[in-house]
């Protein structure tokens, strides 16, 4: 295989931006993604969209987006894994290249939620239809029944959950980008309103609209496109039962530890040496859990890390630097690529105020559904 690279990228703004339309989103971060790396056109392309169906009536995604952002007959291909949508067209491109199939690569991830389709039940179908859904469930009660297990098991408590959406707010102030690009309290997240008991509004991610994208190359080629080329060391992918019920412990994520091992060893690095990492914090339950599943926390400490400071800029490893899933906002098919474009200018320095200093290696953990697929990827500074 060869070795892989991340030349470019691009994204819009994220939230409920009712004035652009899916394919306006695509157009728009992929033509700044071409543009940062100074290519006109791409050999293949991959997007990943969890329901387009749904939420705009639009299947058949490759030749529609094609067309409108001018590179048609390029082959593009639509990836679906639920929320990890996204991190698992990364990982579609990624092999692509690495194969040596095709040199220059798009990954996108896009969705437009905001067009008057009932949300909940769109998200519902990432869960398992006959066991959990027709029974009346969804997915902030899928998390409310995670987050009681951990608290059961492990003890955290309801303030654990409100630090992770401080700490979360507080980083996407700082993002131009982010949806709710302010900051919350502790107060202000235990008085928000009830969602599924124990979390409430303020620990549970947007309803979100935008679009993010890279290009990818060989390793060898990526001084054409830039001189600061991010390099992929690895790429994991698991997937774990659908159902909560089928789970050994609902509230240990084992396809996201599955995958990280994966990666782990791919990369040939141990969790101790991730500089800074974007993770799935669909609900702020959801970054506890990720946090011990990559062996970033031991098991059943995670929920401490936020209160301590840990998780934070200026910490020993901040996580979701953007403001995560939580403040930046979660067009579901968009997040795992919009990830990496936080990783992406971290390691390249140009995070701005977000900045971690002297980030190396950094690391994306995106999930789909409660747990029910996982792609993680590492990526360093060449």
């Amino acid at each position: 295989m060869r070795d892989v690279a991340v030349v470019g990228a691009g994204m819009t703004a994220f939230g409920e931006l009712w004035h652009h339309s899916l394919k306006d989103l695509f157009v728009e971060a992929a033509l700044e993604a071409l543009r940062s790396a100074g290519a006109d056109t791409v050999d293949a392309a991959y997007v990943g969209n969890m329901s387009g169906g749904q939420f705009v009536g639009q299947e058949h995604l490759g030749p529609l987006l094609a067309d409108h952002l001018g590179i048609r007959g390029v082959p593009v291909t639509r990836v679906e894994s639920a929320c990890a949508s996204g991190g698992v067209a990364l990982r579609s491109a990624f092999i692509d290249v690495a194969s040596g199939m095709n040199d220059l690569v798009l990954a996108v991830g896009l969705e437009k939620m905001n067009d008057g389709v009932d949300v909940t039940n769109v998200l519902a179908t990432a869960a398992d239809q006959e066991g959990e859904v027709y029974h009346g469930i969804t997915f902030p009660g899928l998390y409310a029944m995670i987050a009681r297990a951990h608290m059961t098991a492990h003890g955290t408590t309801l303030e654990d959950l409100a630090a992770v959406s401080v700490k979360n707010h507080r980083h996407g102030a700082l993002n131009p980008k982010a949806q709710f690009g302010h900051e919350v309290t502790v107060e202000q997240v235990m008085a928000s309103s009830l969602v599924a008991d124990p979390l409430r509004l303020l620990h549970c991610s947007p309803v979100s609209d935008g679009a993010a994208a890279v290009v990818l190359c060989p390793l060898s080629r990526a001084r054409e496109f830039t001189d600061r080329p991010i390099k992929i060391r690895a790429s994991g992918f698991a997937t774990s039962s659908m159902a909560l019920a089928d789970r050994q412990d609902p509230a240990f994520l084992d396809a996201v530890s599955r995958s990280a091992g994966s990666a782990y060893k791919m990369a040939g690095v141990k969790p101790a040496d991730i500089d800074v990492a974007e993770v799935h914090d669909c609900f702020s339950i959801a970054e506890i859990c990720v946090l011990e599943a990559l062996c970033f926390a031991e098991r059943g400490s995670g929920g401490a890390a936020a209160r301590s400071g840990e998780t934070a800029l200026g910490g020993r490893r901040p996580i979701n630097t953007s403001g995560g899933l939580k403040s930046k906002g979660h067009p579901v098919g968009a997040t795992g690529v919009a990830q990496v474009i936080e990783i992406f200018e971290q390691l390249r320095g140009e995070a701005g105020k977000r900045q971690v200093q002297d980030a190396a290696i950094g690391l994306t953990q995106n999930m789909g559904g409660s747990g029910g697929s996982s792609v993680v990827h590492i990526f360093e500074r060449v």
